[in-house]
Order: C-alpha cells, then sequence, then structure tokens
C-alpha cells in the first residue's frame, strides 16, 4: 500500500515521544509499504542523504513554520473554535500544499499523526484516513490546570473546552483511529471511543539492552525537559522527594536527563543534582544510574523513557500516573508511589538492598521484553490500516 504519513514535527532526531512513535511506525510499516511523508517544523530542518528516514520513505517533504506564520495562525485560531494546538500549525497555504503532494503521490491511505494535523485532511473524502491520537489532549490540559497560576489557568480552560469538542470532531471526520494505552482511550470525551484501537509504542531491543558499566549516578530521571509534565516531575523530585532521602543519605545523587532542559530545570543544579542535556546515545544515561524515576503527575500517554530504562535492567520506581500508561493492574515488576514519602522510601529500599533492586530490575526487563516488541505491534498497525473503510 501506499501512506501519507503526516505529522507535525520531523520524526528525527528522537528527543521527543511523538517524533519516536512517528519514527518506529514509519520504519516498521515501511518493510510492507511504500511511505511519503511530509511534516511541519519550526526549525529549518535540512535532512542529510544518511537521515535514516531516507531508508524508510519513499519521498520526504519538510515545510518550515516561520515565527511569523505561527503567529498569524494563533491570530486567527482566536476566532474559530479550533484548539490552539491545532491553529499553531495550521494554514490555508500549507493545506493547499498538503493536497497537492497527496494528488501527486495517489496514496491509499492517509496517516495522521495527533489532532494537531487533522485539519489539513478534514475535506478529504475519496482517500481512506487514520487518526493516531497518541494520547489524550484534552486530559492532559485538565491536569495541567489543576497545578497552574491564575492567567495561565484561565487560558487552559479555554483551550480545553476547544479540545473537548475538537477530539469528536476529529473522530468523525476519520474512518480509523488508533490512540497508545487503554488508559488514554477510556479518558476520551466521547463514547465512539469504544471503536478505538490500542496501539502501544515499543521499545528497540537491540538497541536498548543491559550494557555493564560503572554505576556514578543513584537516581536518574529523563525526558524533554521543554515539556510541562517532566518540568513538574524534576521539580518535585528534587524539592520534595529527595529532601527525605536525603534525610537518611545524604550522599545520594540525582541526574536528570534530557533534550532542551528549560531554565526553570537548569536552576535544579548543585552539588547533589545534574542536570544534562541532550545526550546523542541515551543508553550513557541509563548505564550509569542504579534507579530510574518517573514522578510523573500530569500528562497522558506512555512514557517511552520507562520502557528503556526497564529494557536496560533498571528498577524503576513511578506515580500511579505513570503505571496506568503500562497497566491497570498491581504490577509487581516496578514500584509504584503515591506520595512522596513513598517515593523516597522506595528509593532507599532499592538503593540498600541489591538482591531486592536486582529482582524489580529482572521482573521489569521480562515484562518490557514480553509486551512491547515494536515488530509485532506494528504487524497489528499494518492490519488495521488494512482493513480501513470509508
Amino acid at each position: 500500500m501506499k501512506i501519507f504519513y503526516l505529522t507535525p514535527r520531523v520524526p528525527y532526531p528522537i528527543d521527543k515521544g511523538d517524533k519516536l512513535r512517528a519514527f518506529y511506525q514509519i520504519k516498521y510499516l515501511s518493510q510492507k509499504n511504500d511511505i511519503y511523508l511530509y511534516s511541519l517544523d519550526e526549525n529549518d530542518v535540512f535532512i542529510p542523504n544518511n537521515n535514516p528516514l531516507y531508508k524508510y520513505c519513499k519521498n520526504i517533504k519538510v515545510t518550515k513554520l516561520s515565527r511569523l506564520r505561527i503567529l498569524l495562525n494563533l491570530l486567527k485560531g482566536v476566532f474559530t473554535k479550533v484548539p490552539f494546538q491545532t491553529s499553531y500549525y495550521y494554514s490555508k497555504e500549507i493545506k493547499k500544499d498538503i493536497s497537492k503532494a497527496i494528488d501527486i503521490f495517489q496514496p491509499d491511505i492517509i496517516f495522521c499523526q495527533l489532532i494537531r494535523s487533522a485539519k489539513f485532511v478534514e475535506d478529504i473524502t475519496n482517500i481512506p484516513k487514520v487518526i493516531d491520537y497518541v494520547d489524550v489532549i484534552s486530559k492532559g490540559l485538565e491536569r495541567r490546570i489543576e497545578k497552574s497560576k491564575l492567567f495561565l489557568k484561565l487560558l487552559l480552560k479555554w483551550e480545553l473546552k476547544r479540545a473537548i469538542k475538537y477530539e469528536k470532531q476529529v473522530y468523525d471526520n476519520f474512518d480509523d483511529w488508533i490512540i497508545i494505552t487503554d488508559e488514554d482511550k477510556n479518558l476520551l470525551p466521547f463514547n465512539e471511543k469504544k471503536f478505538i484501537k490500542v496501539i502501544p509504542n515499543g521499545i528497540d531491543l537491540e538497541f536498548f539492552h543491559p550494557i555493564i558499566s560503572i554505576k556514578d549516578c543513584d537516581v536518574l530521571f529523563s525526558g524533554n525537559l521543554s515539556y510541562p509534565p517532566n518540568i513538574d516531575a524534576a521539580e518535585f523530585l528534587v524539592k520534595e522527594i529527595m529532601p527525605l532521602v536525603w534525610d537518611v543519605n545524604p550522599n545520594i545523587s540525582v541526574t536528570i536527563a534530557g533534550a532542551a532542559p528549560k531554565n526553570r530545570i537548569l536552576t535544579l543544579a548543585s552539588d547533589k543534582i545534574k542536570i544534562v542535556g541532550w545526550t546523542e546515545d541515551i543508553r550513557e544515561n541509563y548505564k550509569k544510574a542504579k534507579v530510574f524515576i518517573a514522578p510523573l503527575r500530569i500528562g497522558t500517554g506512555l512514557q517511552n523513557k520507562l520502557l528503556q530504562a526497564m529494557a536496560m535492567k533498571l528498577p524503576c520506581v513511578v506515580s500511579d500516573l505513570t503505571a496506568k500508561g503500562i497497566t491497570n493492574e498491581n504490577c509487581d515488576f516496578m514500584l509504584v508511589a503515591k506520595s512522596k514519602e513513598q517515593y523516597a522510601n522506595h528509593i532507599i529500599h532499592l538503593l540498600n538492598d541489591s538482591d531486592f533492586s536486582n529482582m524489580i530490575a529482572e521482573k521489569g526487563f521480562s515484562y518490557v521484553t514480553n509486551n512491547y516488541n515494536w515488530e509485532d505491534i506494528i504487524n497489528n498497525l499494518d492490519e488495521i490500516i488494512k482493513n480501513v473503510k470509508r
């Protein structure tokens, strides 16, 4: 089949969760299908010939979003009912260019990642369309509202009302639908969600595997450090969890690693807190750590860094919110915390008891390798795409 794959960001380098998901979907779908990738991006993106995307795509088109264009899009968005997250990317000029690319490629299917890209193809009715919600934007907004200050809270409430309506509108405009977890599926604000298929992220088990190394980091948190849920989690870790840990052992160190750290992250650095920016090989951070922590309190979806950590045999401590992205059942392959005291106790236990730490790490490794193989996951997605009916 010929698949026209539309993304709001170029899915390489893999420094954000949506880019990781798109990259591996493209990689494995390309084994049985021809892929035309059309991506938007805020940056001047040059894709060299040795970029792995060229191995998987028959053609690639990147359209740059200038700052002026983004500003105009947002101003126009004030007078529409579309979420600003969609208005941010949308313009009639780009929509026209996408339609032209589709006419040239003549795809059998149009595949859109995120509701941010859905509006570009809303008028196309002669080609089957699949939307990957990835996660539930409206629920993520709702959780951010709870922890935001007055002005931002008012703005987010406005955006939330739009997002709730638009998520349903997108459903009505597409022929098939996927999402990352059962938890996210159940959080969608409309009854037809029962027809949406769950396609999780996987893990590249050839790349992420246990590596023997000197462990000079006690506790590791990693993720995109410009993403609000990750910023909140890092601050929660440093300001509320670790002081309880340091009361027991003041020598325990923390590494916070990830792309594009905001100032709020950089100011957390101290003699006990190391801030690491973008790392070409993220395994360098995992292999040096004794414990991985994901104390997220807002956001939705499946935490890719958690899968990566478990694949590298790191014992993991997570929030109940993070755990729900993997399982709705009680689990024995990671430690779940609901309070800062529980986080601290889990960290101390893992660092003080190597047998217990190794047991949790082994169970996590086994769970990931048995349930998150990309090839198996994308085979299921390929079947969904092949059976889409308008």
